[in-house]
């Protein structure tokens, strides 16, 4: 066994295998996987380059009770400064093609969700202007229901492929996982949500039904959209995008501001001066640094205000 006593050599050889040796990677930094630029080392990267291929290395990893972790874009995720166990399958430009056919688009889940709406308004299909930002791939807006400016995945998707991972077994390993088609009807999609999310199904392919535009139109909508983030957001830092869910009745960023953090620092952490509702990394940042500098916003924001900020950055691995 290696050192991380979670996965043979024998198991290696079956995911290289499954993957290509190519496309396998040991003890790879997370940081460099992650818009938040931190993450300790991952047992085991993949990046395989078909739907097929990501099903072959995640029933492989079911039946050797190896733990799988999916990454997309990791652009809402902190990993731990010790890294991940297991099998990191990331799912990005290995994945990504795009089609267009009639007023629909399809896209596998590594495809970015900017790329899908540049292939749209190349079609004059209108929907997407308003997620054309937001730096997730197909799979994790699905997977959260990315959304902006009032809009969200759910708005314009249509359908979805995923694995849904097979039962547990009695030893702790799982049956091989099945693949199948699901309507959004059926993903119960709400703010930062699905049924994606909560039963650990992995998006392969994603569907987007549009409607026709004026290309003029569609563009002058993206670049007004692209604008206003850059005006008001610190995309030239380090982050993962908004780091608390939006609290009923209020806004985390002006809740932050208000309770005098505009700048504060854990480390090389720091509440963004532009945007108090992102944390972002001013550079060698940890995930320790990171962790701490959110306590200290939820308890100055829970003290003067009374009000609890959840997190909306999503931290795995080891910390």
């Amino acid at each position: 066994m290696h050192e991380y006593d979670l996965i043979s050599d024998e198991v290696v050889c079956a995911l290289g295998a499954a993957v290509g040796e190519d496309n396998l990677k040991l003890f790879e930094p997370m940081s460099e996987h992650t818009t938040f630029k931190i993450g300790g080392p991952a047992d085991v990267v993949l990046t395989p380059t078909s739907p097929d291929a990501i099903v072959r290395a995640l029933d492989t990893c079911a039946i050797a009770g190896v733990p799988v972790t999916v990454v997309g874009n990791g652009s809402d995720l902190l990993v731990g400064d010790r890294g991940i166990r297991g099998v990191v399958v990331l799912l990005r430009d290995n994945v990504a093609s795009i089609t267009v056919s009639g007023t629909r688009i399809h896209a596998e889940a590594g495809a970015l969700l900017r790329d899908v709406a540049l292939a749209a308004a190349d079609a004059e299909l209108t929907g997407l202007e308003p997620l054309w930002g937001i730096p997730a791939t197909v799979g994790g807006a699905c997977h959260m229901n990315a959304g902006a400016y009032d809009a969200c995945t759910a708005d314009v998707l249509e359908s979805v492929k995923v694995y849904v991972p097979g039962a547990e077994l009695a030893d702790g390993s799982r049956a091989r996982g099945t693949v199948r088609t699901m309507d959004v009807s059926e993903l119960a999609m709400g703010y930062r949500k699905s049924r994606i999310h909560d039963e650990g199904l992995i998006v392969l392919e994603a569907t987007f039904a549009l409607a026709p535009g004026n290309e003029r139109m569609i563009r002058s909508e993206m670049d007004d959209y692209r604008r206003r983030r850059e005006e008001k957001q610190p995309l030239k830092m380090a982050s993962a995008g908004s780091t608390f869910k939006r609290p009923q009745g209020y806004f985390a960023g002006k809740l932050i501001m208000d309770a005098g953090l505009r700048g504060a620092r854990v480390g090389a952490a720091q509440v963004s001066e532009k945007h108090c509702g992102f944390v972002v990394n001013t550079g060698g940042a940890t995930a320790a640094d990171v962790n701490a500098l959110i306590e200290r916003v939820q308890d100055e924001v829970r003290q003067q205000f009374g009000v609890e900020l959840e997190p909306e950055v999503k931290r795995i691995g080891e910390f």
